[in-house]
């Protein structure tokens, strides 16, 4: 089954958008594992509004603070720890949507990137086009050669800048599954749109 860890190269760079896109072209099922912060807003419930999805599992931990696992989960008293977590059981092929980067805190030992590999997934890695992009996308994927966890391919979100992309492609080798430009609005329409350029028979 076609499993795979959504990270980005740092927060904010389209993690959501591009989960939500993978997830219509795949029909695949969606989870969030931890959600910290935005408790109004999640990004469960923005893939639910995005997407077709037929499958969206709750979260195993909702933190109100928005900050990282570790200092959320400490200021509402509740105990994070890598064998919390399951992968959930569906026929589907399955988008996990990690929070922030490989290397945030989970708790005061485990990091996010010892969650994917306990879980014993691929992963695809999601690099916005910005000052300072190059760097964050090759140390992601050198921390993610280091744990030796698959990485399936690249999605460049944002202005395609050319120079980045062809020295991050050259460096890691890798496939890149899919290009999402900038999007002033996200909604149902551009998700849809953008999920018939995804590069299916990569994954």
């Amino acid at each position: 089954m076609n499993n795979y860890f959504v990270s980005g190269v740092g927060t904010g760079v389209g993690k959501t958008v591009a989960s939500a896109v993978l997830v219509e072209a795949l029909q695949a099922a969606y989870w969030k594992p931890v959600q910290s912060g935005d408790l109004h807003d999640t990004d469960s419930m923005k893939i639910a509004k995005w997407t077709n999805c037929p499958q969206i599992f709750p979260e195993r931990f909702r933190l109100q603070f928005p900050a990282s696992p570790h200092q959320s989960s400490r200021m509402e008293h509740v105990s994070i720890q890598v064998a919390d977590f399951q992968l959930p059981q569906t026929d589907l092929p399955l988008i996990i949507e990690g929070a922030g980067g490989l290397m945030v805190p989970l708790n005061d030992k485990d990091l996010m990137i010892d969650l994917i590999k306990a879980l014993q997934i691929s992963v695809i890695l999601c690099s916005m086009y910005y000052l300072g992009s190059i760097n964050h996308t090759l140390l992601s994927y050198e921390v993610l050669e280091k744990y030796a966890i698959p990485i399936a391919g690249l999605v460049f979100i944002g202005t395609e800048n050319p120079a980045s992309k062809s020295f991050i492609l050259q460096h890691t080798q890798l496939p890149v599954i899919a290009e999402i430009p900038y999007a002033p609005i996200v909604d149902k329409d551009f998700v849809c749109s953008q999920s018939k350029n995804v590069c299916v028979d990569l994954l």
